[in-house]
């Protein structure tokens, strides 16, 4: 069932957005939690296949390993989009720049595509490191500016800080977990969503639903799992060492699902496995 659609993404029609979306490509190569030559080869393997948005965050500890490799790889800076996070840890005046000025030294770059805080502060006091990211935006640190793990309340205190454009929210998004309160809140706030933990660590491929449709589609039980989340309007990270599923998980674009596929996917999500929960202790109190 090959064919072309319209992604209908949650933000408003702002051209820094536009822009954003169209450098991404709606897929972005994930780096956690890679590190030294197993990541150098699974970065080079995925600029080789056509990456050219690349997610990491200073908590990952891998930004020295990833700067060699983009400086090397000989593809143009300007065709390149680096995403980083500043942990939560930084959000003070004296510590919050100098932490991004770090980033861009290991990454060997000058500024970033777009910047994010990697987590809400454990207080849920939003407004100080908003502040401090639109900061390091104006001192020229990065082009874009953005956010992670925010719930909907969140999200909507966010348009009532700022009316600068933030680019998305990076959160916990695939087919076994019932996100559609923050998927309502992204489209009232204009904030679009992007997915980590995109085929929730393999637990997706429990549901005999993916391997059905991999086999209608003739593409793999992962593609329908990406495609899915692309077709409710959320851009993926994913992640991976292996040369096959690196390949697969960039070559979303020639099919598309029908409406009886993507509902009979949107009745796992009533699974609600969220895999990112209160293992990190500054996690907020999630939507549901």
């Amino acid at each position: 069932m090959a064919g072309s659609v319209t992604l209908i993404f949650h933000f408003k029609s702002i051209p820094e957005l536009d822009v954003y979306f169209q450098q991404q490509h709606e897929r972005a190569f994930g780096t956690f939690p890679l590190k030294g030559e197993t990541l150098c080869n699974a970065l080079t393997l995925a600029l080789d296949v056509g990456y050219r948005a690349i997610v990491t965050a200073q908590m990952y500890q891998n930004e020295a390993d990833i700067g060699p490799v983009l400086s090397a790889c000989g593809i143009a800076r300007d065709d390149l989009f680096i995403t980083s996070k500043v942990p939560n840890d930084k959000f003070t005046d004296a510590e919050f720049v100098v932490s991004v000025e770090k980033s861009l030294e290991a990454l060997q770059i000058d500024k970033l595509d777009v910047l994010l805080l990697h987590w809400p502060p454990a207080n849920g006091a939003i407004e100080k490191p908003l502040e401090l990211l639109l900061q390091a935006q104006q001192a020229g640190l990065c082009s874009h500016v953005g956010v992670s793990n925010f719930t909907a309340e969140m999200l909507h205190r966010t348009v009532k800080f700022t009316d600068t454009p933030i680019v998305t929210n990076q959160v916990e998004f695939h087919p076994l977990l019932n996100q559609d309160t923050l998927l309502k809140a992204a489209t009232e706030t204009g904030i679009p969503l992007s997915s980590y933990c995109s085929v929730a660590r393999g637990e997706v491929f429990k549901q005999p639903l993916f391997t059905e449709l991999a086999d209608n589609y003739n593409v793999t039980a992962a593609q329908i799992v990406l495609r899915w989340i692309l077709q409710k309007g959320v851009s993926i990270n994913t992640m991976s060492t292996k040369a096959e599923n690196i390949r697969a998980n960039f070559a979303l674009l020639h099919f598309c699902l029908s409406h009886v596929d993507m509902a009979r996917i949107d009745q796992l999500t009533h699974t609600n496995c969220r895999l990112v929960d209160k293992q990190v202790p500054w996690a907020p109190k999630w939507d549901i």
